[in-house]
């Protein structure tokens, strides 16, 4: 009996490991413990996500909690290490960017644990972004990489990772979004967000460059007030950019914007998947709205995932008013085309079951 360990730390990671945690389970050879950091921290970021999606209670709760990055991480790795020298597992898996990912890979690094990224690869080109120091950092290390698309394995090879290390899995995000996708419908959310759909955007901000930035908070709040004007917009609010908006002044400047509280992952995807548009500074719903065919203004300098602008819906158009409200009137007259990327399909679970068995147990 091989014993896995999956550590789960933020929103995204929630729906990234669930898919790989069913496909996991056929195998009686392999026991799976669920090890969430408590990087988000309340009901609303997290809890919900395990009643959604059926994920067990986790086995260990580290609750680190919010801090600066470096705080964060240290707390992680002296939880994560007391678990791991319990629990002795013969393989970790981590999944995404997130300050918890890089974390628990160094743990593990260091105790000889192996190692496997689920979606491993990405890159921005940006080491401005948190994030990427954390996608750099955890590759660098892992033993097995598992990508989403084949950018990711193009990356890789380029940094200097063995080519029998990389597996192209394809993108465990759409296993979760095609699962749900069926009981996804505007009755659920009806009472809550007036919309009729195809007739509105919806809008996520969450990125400390946008929204910590006074000026660049500003300039894009001008854009999607000049947007509401012609397209309703819907805007679920994470509670750091709640915070940002009252102390920025901002709240009459979103007088035409329909705020939110954040919503769990089925009502948020009745929102989206009915929605005519997306705007987003998230990598996450840059995959989304690709998978479901919705054009995508991406509110950022740069991707991480380069796919779903060249095969996907996705545009990626910066932070300056004009250039938003320019891409949006482009995509009312010139809607991209649909099409979905290879391996997106709802079986990239299974890919990286068959791939982790083979690894531990030949």
């Amino acid at each position: 009996m091989k014993t896995i360990l999956h550590v789960v730390g933020a929103r995204p990671n929630f729906m990234k490991v669930a898919p790989v945690m069913a496909a996991l389970a056929r195998f009686d050879d392999i026991r799976q413990l669920l090890v969430d950091t408590g990087q988000h921290y309340d009901e609303a970021m997290a809890g919900i996500f395990l009643k959604e999606f059926g994920l067990p209670a986790p086995d260990r709760s580290l609750g680190v909690g919010s801090a600066s990055h470096a705080v964060q991480t240290a707390r992680v790795m002296t939880a994560f290490e007391a678990v791991c020298l319990e629990l002795a597992p013969d393989l970790v898996i981590v999944v995404g960017d997130v300050n918890s990912t890089m974390a628990a890979t160094l743990v593990a690094a260091k105790l000889r644990i192996p190692v496997a990224h689920v979606e491993a690869g990405l890159r921005s080109r940006d080491r401005a972004m948190p994030e990427e120091i954390n996608r750099i950092v955890t590759d660098c290390l892992a033993d097995v990489l598992l990508t989403p698309s084949p950018d990711g394995r193009e990356n890789l090879i380029a940094e200097g990772v063995p080519a029998d290390r990389i597996h192209h899995v394809g993108n465990v995000m759409i296993d979760t979004l095609l699962r749900f996708l069926p009981a996804a419908t505007l009755d659920r959310i009806a009472d809550r967000v007036p919309s009729v759909r195809g007739r509105y955007a919806v809008l996520t901000l969450h990125r400390p460059s946008n929204v910590d930035e006074r000026a660049t908070f500003t300039g894009i709040a001008s854009a999607l007030a000049t947007i509401a004007r012609t397209m309703p917009i819907v805007f679920p609010v994470h509670p750091r950019t709640e915070s940002r908006i009252a102390e920025f002044g901002l709240t009459r400047a979103l007088d035409g914007v329909c705020l939110t509280p954040p919503l769990g992952y089925v009502d948020f995807l009745s929102l989206t998947s009915n929605a005519a548009l997306v705007l987003t500074d998230s990598g996450g719903l840059q995959e989304e709205s690709t998978a479901l065919g919705i054009p995508c203004l991406t509110l950022r300098e740069n991707t991480e995932r380069p796919i779903t602008v060249t095969q996907g819906t996705n545009r990626v158009v910066g932070t300056r008013c004009e250039d938003i409200v320019a891409a949006f009137h482009d995509v009312q007259r010139h809607p991209p085309a649909r099409r979905r990327p290879d391996l997106w399909d709802g079986r990239a679970g299974p890919r990286v079951a068959s791939v982790l068995h083979e690894f531990l147990c030949g």
